[in-house]
């Protein structure tokens, strides 16, 4: 029997995710016209870049506590359309402090709008019992895939970043609107019963999450190299045409959109554990053939294998938070997604730095190796029978759609 709160439930958060990809998209891959419009030095770039994930962190943190109120759902009914309408603040200002602002304002909200997703993805795995968190972050990739391609069109045509926003937000903030009327938060996790009957949530160890939180660092770590570096890796180091060395980072995002769409398949067939470790070893390749291309093409090839590789290992990871702390899902994922940009943070300078010190290619074996060290942490993601990371696929007596 199909339970369509549940049904409709998982659909509405696809749509967020799906919103998700697209605003963050139209964002950083505007970056160079939101410099133009407010006059932005080199210098103080990177102080604005900064700012977003480091105040996305403290939304991540404020998002726990948060949630110890209200449902993970209410956290992300509003922050959906603060993200949405600080986006639209960013491109409609035109002085500096609007600017700080409006950055500001949406690294606060995109804190809070991943956890309190993610947060929600997990507790709705919970009460499916098999593996859909690969589904939610497919979404997230397509939203991801159009939003980078209306801002080539928007650059292509040369429209400002307002003309650009704002049909966006026009059309997303509604149906978001619309789509959070079906949110619907997932069962509770399983709880610890002491002598005379009394339920406790078992509490979140931070030692034991962090072999997790490594590996989310690390993952973002190898994202952020992909899509900071990869056209100028190309056309610097391997010698390709300006418009050749932009299509690396399309090809890294459909390969990650096809490889989230199959991979909740392949957690049901082979386990959480497998899937992780298949992802790892493709991504680390992914490096190893970027690293040692003679040519463009081969350096294409390596960035396919990246996508395909990567791609796993970020949803499976928050999956595994709530398997690992399962009264306690929701300070789990939380605390789990600020490693998310603590990767984003160090990635990129790290490969600069690296870079510039030393050679590209060099650079490109240093999130390789990190990446391989998810291998040391892969029996955190659950035990080998397990099916989408929380122990056990449960029987199929109801389906939930």
């Amino acid at each position: 029997m199909t339970d369509p709160r549940l049904r409709h439930g998982k659909a509405s958060l696809a749509v967020s995710f799906f919103a998700q990809g697209m605003a963050f998209a139209l964002l950083v891959t505007r970056i160079p016209a939101i410099q133009d419009r407010y006059g932005i030095s080199d210098g103080l770039l990177p102080a604005f870049l900064a700012a977003v994930p480091i105040l996305a962190g403290v939304g991540s943190v404020c998002t726990e506590h948060l949630v110890k109120r209200v449902r993970p759902s209410a956290v992300l009914r509003f922050a959906q359309p603060a993200v949405l309408l600080a986006l639209l603040g960013a491109g409609a200002g035109d002085r500096m402090w609007q600017a700080a602002l409006s950055l500001g304002a949406f690294g606060l909200a995109v804190g809070a709008l991943d956890a309190s997703m993610n947060m929600l993805g997990v507790s709705l795995q919970r009460t499916y019992g098999r593996s859909i968190m690969l589904g939610f972050h497919a979404s997230y990739s397509l939203g991801g895939i159009g939003g980078a391609s209306l801002a080539w069109a928007g650059a292509h045509w040369q429209l400002s970043l307002l003309v650009s926003y704002l049909p966006v937000v026009g059309v997303l903030l509604p149906v978001c609107l619309i789509a959070s009327r079906w949110y619907a938060d997932g069962e509770p996790g399983v709880v610890e019963v002491v002598d005379g009957g009394d339920a406790t949530v078992k509490p979140l160890v931070f030692r034991l999450l962090l072999p997790l939180c490594l590996v989310m660092s690390f993952a973002y770590i190898g994202d952020s190299t992909v899509s900071n570096w990869s056209a100028k890796y190309l056309q610097d180091t391997l010698g390709s045409s300006e418009q050749l060395s932009t299509v690396p980072y399309n090809v890294y995002m459909v390969t990650t959109l096809l490889g989230r769409a199959a991979g909740d398949f392949g957690v049901r067939r082979f386990g959480a554990v497998a899937v992780v470790r298949v992802g790892t070893v493709l991504a680390a390749l992914g490096f190893a053939v970027v690293a040692v291309a003679p040519g463009p093409w081969v350096g294409m090839a390596g960035f396919t294998l990246l996508g395909f590789g990567l791609c796993v290992i970020v949803p499976q990871t928050f999956a595994a938070a709530g398997r690992l702390f399962p009264g306690a899902s929701d300070a789990a994922v939380a605390r789990l997604n600020i490693f998310n940009y603590v990767g984003f943070l160090v990635g990129s300078p790290l490969v600069g730095a690296l870079g510039d010190a030393w050679s590209y290619r060099g650079a490109m074996l240093v999130p390789m190796v990190l990446v391989l060290l998810t291998l040391v942490y892969a029996r955190s993601f659950g035990s080998e029978g397990a099916r989408y990371g929380g122990g056990h696929e449960r029987p199929r007596t109801v389906d939930v759609g």
